[in-house]
């Protein structure tokens, strides 16, 4: 381990991690950004995120000390230090909590005497410069930070209830208002009387001299809902040590961009925008930002216009803007991820393993942004320039409306020009347009079942992977419209809920089946199948004849042809992402799918559209597969085990502790709960129908298999039948013959454009002949039938030297509709403007039009008041010259 004065980012992470591997604690890895056990949070944002179901004890994890570094984010949601990056010392959108977990193993004595010795004695930080606080009843801790570390009296600081309720203080940490919860120890590192700020608990502890960089939290009770504390049979320690501020303490700095790892990146986003300046807070946006976006992006989020996208593409537009403000109008961003690699991908390999991919994700969102930066900048401009202290929360809004400015963006901008903004106001209209989307966006209502009903009932037992029928399937639950029934009619539609059934419920893509369901006399036909609640199969469809009751006994039949069908697809997207990955790389990553009996749909992560020559490539390894004829093997084991196997996990989603797993001999394996072919073989041909994109980063292909792929192809052979025989040839020939044609159709549209040019020059040749004199300026408008706005243009080019000192307008016709184009030159520039008579001359045919001074185009309705508006032209001219 290190002992030098000044450790390495890189070798702080290694110490931390291997001082508290000899203390016997298990080395975890770093969870991932986005949570996969908790959907209240946006993002990882604390090292505790992955421990959750720890500490609530539905989960055992196999060890009972643990340590890591673990990537966290504070960007989005309630925890959200975005406005303030790169304008402050310590603020971060990414950063690297160090922490040490005990779950019911040792407790205050060995986290507070480990703590201490990893600071004082592998670190060698000096102890007259550490300060802690515990909190102000937790005499435990006080005692063994006096009596056992040493630490004097008067730098042991009790702090109370400091926000307003019992239990609510710097020093009291609780998960929710309920549950597992405890006091705190931090520890504070004094940089000095130089820097300004007090201790902890004095009135002036906001400031910048005594920095937190350890807390140490001891979970030992839970609190009860009317707020009393019950002690925990198994106390628990869980630790935070921000990377980046211990780095700066043991690398003698007072910031953490003046680091190591910071000031490599600082130089790198310094040459990319060619800034000399290293102290400008735009390289520390920039700096802080290519980790956030990276660590983002290899963890499955990529830039949308919501959610985590949202977030994500926020970040990136932040960047971007302030390289933007360095000078750099080019796309730079992506280029910073080389560096980062270099900086952190000893401690993270992904990185390096994906980093083309990153490269390409920030490439394209950089291209994006970039088409509408300068437009979006003009705009803030003119709202700033009639703002009176605050950006209208309306502007705000359309500004993140029509250009992609997110609002945090717009404050970082208003902030620099001394401006607030609106946020009520930009709230509120953010969610009147939520509003619309949803009134938008309704649609029947969904399929419930009532809480108490649920709470009574067992999990549906599924049948299905080994049979389309079953009988004895007890009827446990009728409902309709949410509320439950003792007896269904016939003619009746409802929800039924059975003990155990062969119908599949729709999920992972697949849609669910469809089929029968009868019994004394009574059918049920099962239009579709369910998943309600996460554990109960509902059938939902319309009772045909009879009647039925809770508690009858039923036998099932699921319509075969249609499982069949939707079996040969969903295997084929297995093969298909196998596929995929093979020809366009590991970032390939399953987005969503649509497993039906017609045809399959499957949604992956890739930046760019897929070749012809890719997609053939594609199709052909899918079908090869297919004719290998691979058993479809089924696999029950453990998560873990089903990772060594070499199973492919969806990002994101939340496994159970046994999971099953499909393997089609080495062309796939995959975790999944649908149905499938007994071999690969039984999907018999794959065929691709389309490929495009969904959403930025995110392509689609759609396709058929077995029969659907064979009549697919008949339908290909009967077209190109068709076009052969229009051809006059052969299907063979076909290509050729179409290929001559279209030369020869080329060929012919340009002797009629030469035909067109020649008559457009014959008919403007005396045009100038018609042109007034207006006060010295020469002015002409007229109507040219026939002629569109590129011959117009062209006009527009002969005229503008006949003329010299000029002001034409052109309207050529055709259709009913007008082109219009207006030109100004000569001693004309400067007092008449193109796009002003333009405006004149298309408000009268109820057109629209604009362009520069010299040069403007529009367009309107052709008729009378077109003859009236360039009759009218000479009179305005000279009103605009008196």
């Amino acid at each position: 381990m290190s002992t030098s004065a000044h450790p390495s980012t890189q070798q702080i992470r290694s110490d931390f991690l291997e001082f508290f591997r000899e203390k016997q604690h298990t080395i975890v890895p770093s969870a991932p950004l986005v949570p996969a056990n908790d959907p209240t949070l946006l993002f990882t944002n604390s090292g505790m995120v992955q421990f959750k179901n720890v500490f609530l004890g539905s989960e055992k994890p196999g060890y009972v000390r643990a340590a890591d570094v673990q990537r966290c984010l504070r960007a989005g949601g309630k925890h959200n230090d975005l406005d303030q990056v790169g304008y402050t010392a310590r603020h971060h959108t990414f950063f690297e909590m160090l922490g040490n977990w005990s779950f019911g193993d040792y407790f205050k004595v060995e986290a507070i005497e480990w703590a201490w010795e990893l600071l004082t004695g592998v670190w060698k930080l000096d102890p007259q410069r550490l300060l802690v606080t515990v909190y102000h009843t937790d005499d435990e801790a006080h005692a063994i930070w006096k009596d056992r570390i040493g630490v004097p009296e008067d730098r042991i600081v009790r702090i109370g209830d400091n926000k307003g309720a019992p239990f609510a203080s710097d020093n009291f940490w609780q998960m929710a208002d309920t549950g597992p919860c405890g006091p705190s120890t931090e520890i504070f590192y004094d940089h000095g009387p130089d820097i300004p700020g007090g201790p902890p608990g004095s009135p002036d502890e906001d400031g910048d001299r005594f920095i937190e960089i350890w807390n140490l939290v001891f979970m030992q009770f839970d609190r009860q809902p009317d707020g009393t504390l019950l002690p925990l049979p198994a106390p628990c320690v869980d630790t935070g040590m921000g990377l980046e501020r211990v780095a700066a303490i043991l690398q003698g700095k007072h910031g953490n961009y003046e680091i190591d790892l910071f000031q490599f990146l600082i130089a790198e986003a310094a040459r990319l925008t060619g800034t000399s300046d290293l102290s400008n807070k735009s390289l520390r946006v920039i700096a802080d930002h290519i980790r956030a976006c990276a660590f983002l992006i290899i963890d499955g989020v990529l830039p949308s216009n919501e959610g985590r996208g949202y977030v994500l593409r926020r970040i990136i537009r932040r960047a971007l803007r302030h390289g933007w403000m360095l000078g750099q109008k080019q796309p730079f961003f992506h280029h910073m991820t080389g560096s980062l690699v270099q900086a952190m991908g000893e401690a993270y390999p992904e990185l390096a393993g994906k980093q083309d991919f990153i490269e390409r994700a920030l490439r394209a969102e950089e291209e994006r942004f970039a088409e509408t930066l300068d437009a979006g900048m003009r705009m803030f401009d003119e709202v700033a320039a009639r703002s009176r202290g605050a950006i209208a929360g309306e502007e705000a809004f359309r500004l993140y409306d029509t250009y992609g400015f997110p609002v945090d963006l717009t404050a970082d901008i208003a902030r620099e020009r001394g401006l607030d903004v609106d946020m009520a106001g930009f709230e509120a209209a953010m969610e009147a347009q939520r509003e619309a989307a949803r009134a938008a966006g309704k649609f029947g209502g969904g399929i419930s079942l009532p809480a108490e009903l649920a709470a009574q009932l067992p999990a549906t037992r599924f049948l299905g992977y080994t049979g389309l029928a079953a009988d004895g399937l007890q009827v446990l639950a009728i409902v309709r419209d949410g509320k439950p029934l003792d007896r269904l009619e016939a003619g009746g539609e409802a929800l039924l809920i059975l003990d155990q059934t062969p119908f599949y419920a729709e999920g992972g893509g697949q849609v669910g089946d469809a089929g029968v369901l009868s019994g004394n006399g009574a059918a049920f036909e099962v239009r579709d199948t369910v998943k309600v609640a996460g554990q109960f199969h509902g059938h939902v469809g319309r009772l045909v004849t009879g009647a039925l009751a809770r508690g009858d006994r039923l036998a099932g039949e699921v319509d075969a042809a249609r499982r069949a069908a939707t079996v040969l697809n969903h295997s084929a997207t297995h093969l298909l992402h196998a596929a995929l990955r093979s020809v366009l790389g590991d970032h390939v990553a399953q987005k969503g799918s649509l497993v039906a009996p017609d045809r399959l749909r499957f949604d992956f992560a890739h930046f760019q559209p897929v070749t012809a020559e890719e997609l053939a490539l594609i199709e052909d390894r899918v079908n090869a597969e297919i004719r290998r004829n691979h058993a479809a093997e089924e696999h029950h084991m453990g998560m873990q085990e089903a990772l060594d196997f070499g199973a492919l996990a969806l990002f994101g989603e939340k496994y159970g502790d046994e999971v099953r797993v499909l393997r089609m001999g080495d062309a796939s394996t995959e975790l999944c709960g649908g149905t499938h072919v007994v071999r690969t073989g039984d999907i018999g041909l794959f065929k691709i129908l389309s490929e495009g994109g969904v959403s930025a980063g995110v392509r689609r292909i759609e396709a058929v298999t077995g029969e659907g792929a064979l009549a697919q192809v008949n339908e290909e052979q009967r077209r190109l039948g068709d076009v052969a025989r229009l051809l006059g040839g052969t299907q063979a020939e076909a290509p050729e013959k179409l290929r001559a044609l279209i030369d020869r159709q080329k060929k012919l549209e340009r002797e009629l454009e030469s035909l067109k040019a020649k008559a457009a020059a014959g008919a403007t040749s005396d045009l100038g002949a018609r042109a007034v004199d207006v006060a010295g300026i020469r002015v002409l408008a007229e109507r040219l039938e026939g002629f569109d706005a590129k011959a117009l243009r062209e006009a527009m080019d002969r005229l503008k030297p006949q003329l010299g000192d000029a002001v034409i307008l052109l309207a050529g016709t055709r259709d009913g509709k007008a082109s219009l184009v207006a030109g100004v030159c000569g001693s004309a520039l400067g007092r008449i403007k193109a796009g002003e008579l333009m405006a004149q001359v298309a408000g009268q045919i109820n057109g629209k039009g604009g362009g520069r001074p010299d040069m403007a185009q529009g367009g309107g309705e052709d008729g009378p008041n077109l003859l009236s508006a360039l009759s009218g032209v000479p009179g305005w001219v000279e009103r605009q010259l008196s």
